[in-house]
């Protein structure tokens, strides 16, 4: 009988199997539902314990433990803090250390496994130093001083709004001209595109003047931090305050007239750390570049407080700090537009008035700051900064008004030359607009120029071409009358004379034509209308022409005649170098004795023999006469028309201190014939009272009012208003219809021009409206008027209108 069959294992597998699934096909579908959720928590916890770190930081105390925050100034070096290290972060994960290997239990095995470690940007809050580049997202930050990680806490226990967390999600776009934010942005909590934008701009560079202004507050608010908070406990933070400072200037360079709002915010940071740690004596140290705001910046405080408690004067350079700083002191065009000279001026002037400088009084109120901050992280925090018994001497108004007045007479100074690079900013440095300014605050270039001139001058006198002079002062145009006037001045200023003399009325040189230059003595009036100096002039001018007669003015002949100015002792040494100067001058070109007879010739008679006997006064002022002096005013008597024979009896009347009927009171006589007209040997040996003599040329009132008309070889005679000057509005000529020739309503309105040297124009509209005028045909009027009268424009300019200022010249002219 055949045994029964043994099943074969692969039937009983697939039996079993079979099994299964008709068991598993009878379960419920929400078991199944209920088992799949089961396993997904199972897998996931395996995960977490799989990658939670082995070693966990306890949490630290948030900056909120830190309140209130009260500084104290001090002058001397702060201390060092702590390091980094000690300053309180917040809780946050501690970074895994890179390449660090973790040991995982498996069931039924075990295995080693390299886990990567997170980016260094995962962790605490990190500030990154200035130039230190970092990457965020795919964008690559290069300036650094940012705060880059996952935590970083702020007073109030939140997130620091200037964090920038790299675990939060960045748009592929941005556009950071656009507003995409609130008032108050923080990183965390701005949108994704606002965050690309925000890296955009930073990775930029943070430079585009276009920029929204809330991404530069959140770029503030990180430096705001760093200055304060982390300079409180940590010594390389102050050590940063230099680069955050000129971080801080540039921002306001950029973005400080675009908001008021973040120029007041970022000065106030430049101010607490300015003012933070300072020396004793502040107020003998430079003040740094600080922006002009809505209060004197308190570092200018501090100083101006220290030096009242060291009762020590003000320094200059605190002075001009303080007035231009001053948000009460308005400055004027001509102070922004030439803020070098405004400030050279502005020092010379404050010593000549202040000496060493004003002493303030030690008031009453003491200086202090309560620092408000931007950031919303330093919200509900008091950060002040005291400065012990140091007075704020803003309560005062007396200091504040002296330095205002000074401002505003420095001002006024520099508008001719404000106008003139107003006009030519091209041409600072040319010599027609250095004529608007004192010859001290000429620049270098021109300082240079002159040291070299006074150097070759040494005591004595230099003589060159005009054009010469011009060219080595850089004019670059013919000068006018006014402009040579001023040059004169200028150098008059520092102690130089120049001849012709065309301040007392000379005619102007020509380009080709010879200048003498010579040494001024310094402390000395300079004064040209005294009858001795100009009738010794007018000797040497008479005397060169004569000298010239038979074409040869000799050596000998200049020998004799310096040696004559030498000798007149009633002279100033001021009259006594020019005179040599002029000699000089004379020598090389002559003076023409047919052009001197040409000015004699209205003299009456009398009046010309009034001139003989002067000139014979100023000849043997010295108490003795040559025999060459005799035949020199031989020749000028000759020339006057006077007879020649005169000569001895006006000496000897001279040496008699004897009344003559034919000169003026005050002048000696011809004494009686006793000595023989024909005898000069004897002329020589008697002594004069040369004090007398000058106390009698003196009186001559005669003499003075005849040689002021000889001497002037142009029509106007009176000097004309410096050029560094304002003249004054002039009062309109009697028996002339209106200025310039115009009516009296375009008159009116040209008068009123003349009392500002710049108007708006809608000041100008309201003002010709009451003149029943048209502003536009008005100023057309005046202007063609003043063309016709002076070859030059009235005004200048559309709005504002500025009134040309060598119209005022031209009217006092």
């Amino acid at each position: 009988m055949a045994g029964r069959k043994k099943p074969s294992s692969s039937s009983t597998g697939a039996l079993i199997f079979g099994g299964i699934v008709l068991m598993l096909a009878l379960v419920p579908l929400k078991a199944w539902l209920a088992i799949g959720f089961l396993a997904l928590v199972g897998i996931g916890f395996f995960v977490y314990q799989r990658n939670r770190p082995t070693n966990s930081a306890p949490e630290r105390p948030g900056l909120r433990d830190l309140e209130p925050l009260e500084f104290t100034a001090t002058s001397q070096t702060a201390p060092s803090g702590p390091t980094r290290s000690e300053f309180p972060r917040g809780a946050s994960f501690v970074q895994p250390v890179e390449d660090e290997l973790v040991e995982v239990v498996a069931p039924r095995h075990t295995f080693d496994a390299r886990i990567p470690a997170a980016p260094k940007s995962y962790g605490p809050g990190t500030w990154i130093p200035a130039g230190t580049p970092c990457v965020v997202g795919s964008l690559t930050i290069p300036g650094g001083m940012v705060y880059v990680g996952t935590s970083l806490r702020a007073s109030s226990g939140a997130v620091d709004p200037c964090l920038i967390n790299p675990s939060l999600s960045i748009a592929k776009r941005g556009n950071y001209t656009t507003r995409d934010m609130g008032y108050w942005p923080s990183y965390s909590d701005i949108s994704p595109n606002a965050r690309r934008s925000y890296l955009e701009w930073l990775a930029d560079g943070r430079k585009d003047p276009e920029a929204d202004i809330g991404y530069v507050f959140l770029f503030f608010y990180g430096l705001e931090r760093r200055a304060i908070l982390d300079a409180r406990l940590d010594a390389a933070a102050q050590e940063e305050w230099p680069v955050i400072a000129q971080e801080l200037r540039r921002l306001l360079d950029v973005y400080g007239e675009k908001s008021h709002s973040f120029k007041r915010y970022a000065s106030e940071l430049l101010n607490w750390m300015a003012a933070s740690n300072y020396p004793a004596d502040l107020y003998n140290h430079l003040l740094p570049d600080l922006p002009k705001g809505l209060e004197l910046p308190v570092y200018v405080r501090l100083a101006l407080g220290r030096a009242a408690v060291d009762d020590a004067p003000v320094p200059a350079h605190l002075a001009l700090g303080w007035a231009k700083l001053d948000p009460s002191t308005y400055l004027r065009t001509a102070a922004e537009r030439c803020a070098p000279e405004f400030d050279r001026l502005f020092t010379q002037k404050y010593a000549e008035q202040y000496g060493a400088g004003i002493i303030l009084p030690r008031n009453r109120t003491k200086l202090h700051l309560v620092y408000q901050a931007a950031s919303a992280g330093f919200r509900g925090m008091d950060v002040k900064l005291s400065f012990g018994d140091t007075p704020d001497v803003t309560a005062l108004t007396g200091p504040i008004q002296k330095v205002r007045a000074l401002v505003e007479e420095t001002t006024a100074a520099l508008d001719s030359y404000s106008r003139f690079v107003g006009r030519n900013p091209n041409a600072r440095s040319a010599l027609e607009g250095l004529l608007h300014l004192p010859a001290t605050l000429w620049p270098q270039s021109a300082q240079d120029v002159l040291s070299e001139l006074k150097q070759r001058m040494g005591d004595g006198m230099l003589a060159m071409s005009f054009q010469e002079l011009l060219s080595k002062l850089d004019a670059q145009s013919k000068l006018t009358k006014e402009k040579t006037h001023a040059l004169a001045r200028a150098l008059e200023s520092l102690n130089i004379g120049i001849e012709p003399d065309v301040l007392a009325g000379a005619k102007l040189p020509k380009p080709d034509e010879k200048v003498v230059l010579f040494a001024v003595p310094p402390g000395e009036p300079v004064s040209r209308a005294t009858p001795a100096y100009q009738a010794a002039a007018l000797t040497l001018q008479l005397a060169s022409a004569v000298a010239t007669v038979d074409g040869d003015f000799s050596a000998r002949e200049m020998s004799h005649l310096r040696q004559q100015v030498l000798s007149w002792t009633h002279l100033t040494p001021n009259h006594i170098r020019r005179l040599l100067a002029h000699l000089r001058l004379l020598m090389v070109t002559p003076a023409s004795l047919p052009a001197l007879k040409k000015k004699l010739e209205p003299l009456d008679a009398h009046a010309k023999e009034v001139l003989a006997t002067f000139m014979a006064t100023v000849a043997q002022s010295d108490g003795e006469i040559a025999p060459a002096e005799v035949r020199m005013l031989e020749s000028i008597y000759k020339a006057l028309g006077v007879d020649s024979k005169k000569v001895f009896s006006d000496v000897h009347a001279v040496a008699a201190n004897a009344p003559s009927p034919t000169t003026p009171s005050g002048f000696a006589q011809p004494v009686p014939p006793s000595t023989p007209a024909t005898a000069p040997a004897k002329a020589a040996g008697f002594k004069l009272d040369a004090a007398r003599i000058a106390e009698l040329q003196r009186e001559s009132q005669e003499v003075s009012a005849l040689l002021a008309n000889i001497f002037v070889d142009e029509e106007a005679a009176a000097p004309s208003v410096p050029v560094t000057e304002q003249a004054p509005a002039l009062a309109e000529p009697s028996g002339v219809a209106g200025l310039m020739g115009l009516d009296e309503a375009h008159s009116a309105l040209a008068r009123l021009l003349l009392q500002r040297p710049t108007w708006p124009r809608s000041d100008l509209a309201d003002a010709a409206a009451d003149l029943e005028l048209m502003l536009e045909g008005a100023l057309l009027s005046i202007n063609e008027a003043a063309f016709d009268a002076y070859d030059i424009s009235f005004t200048e300019g559309d709005d504002p209108i500025e009134v040309n200022t060598e119209i005022l010249e031209k009217l006092e002219a």
